[in-house]
């Protein structure tokens, strides 16, 4: 059997993280896979939530001073690595993704062997719920067009946080997630990207988005200086300013 560890990352989202938890604990995949958060120096009370299912077996890192989303992957990646786990889930710690489909993302690397599988909310039907921004329509469309474009292989959903992969892609050393301008949402389109460009098995599986009630805040990304993270890796890779 794979050892799968499951790991959603969160910033300030007490409130949302919290039925993030209570999902996944009563979903069919809990006491079978780990469950491990990674907090990013949180204020708002996340941190303390958190250590209260510690009985319940989540586990939790926290970073002392925040670091970027791209930053908490790594430490999920490098935690995995470190306790010899197979296959690390990462998913949205303001409760957008359905723990229910995360063998949607699992199955194909177990069974089939792939090494990244990624969540697309436009495969399928039925794979957008509640009231997604305007702008969020309009460049989360966007995004896998240029990544489709620049990598040569069709991706309809590049932005979307809810994905799968084997550990071993990262001993690859032609994958370099140490680089420090990929601590905010940059590692996310680094990693596909150089997954497809370097031939390792990739494909993508249907998953849903609900986007929670507006009251409770639809993202910490900031629609510029956040786009222009998730876009410059595309630039940069494309055109060989890094690697």
């Amino acid at each position: 059997m794979s050892k799968v560890l499951v790991s959603p990352v969160a910033f300030n989202e007490k409130i949302k993280l919290q039925n993030v938890i209570k999902r996944f604990l009563k979903s069919e995949f809990n006491g079978t896979f780990d469950y491990l958060i990674v907090d990013d120096a949180s204020t708002d009370g996340q941190t303390e939530m958190i250590a209260g299912y510690k009985d319940q077996g989540v586990m939790t890192l926290r970073h002392q001073t925040r670091q970027g989303v791209g930053s908490a992957i790594r430490t999920a990646i490098r935690y995995a690595q470190k306790h010899d786990y197979d296959v690390l889930v990462i998913m949205a710690g303001n409760d957008k993704d359905n723990p229910e489909e995360i063998a949607r993302l699992t199955d194909p690397i177990i069974k089939d062997g792939c090494d990244l599988v990624q969540g697309s909310r436009y495969l399928g039907k039925n794979g957008i719920g509640g009231d997604m921004p305007f702008y969020r329509k309009i460049a989360t469309r966007l995004h896998p067009m240029l990544l489709s474009l620049i990598s040569g292989r069709r991706v309809t959903d590049s932005t979307n946080g809810f994905r799968a992969f084997r550990l071993s892609l990262f001993n690859d050393e032609r994958i370099n997630i140490d680089q420090s301008w990929l601590d905010q949402y940059e590692l996310e389109p680094y990693l596909l990207y150089k997954v497809i460009k370097l031939g390792h098995k990739f494909q993508e599986a249907s998953v849903t988005k609900i986007y929670p009630a507006k009251k409770l805040g639809y993202t910490k990304m900031r629609p510029l200086i956040g786009w222009w993270s998730i876009l410059r890796p595309l630039i940069y890779l494309g055109l060989g300013i890094r690697k």
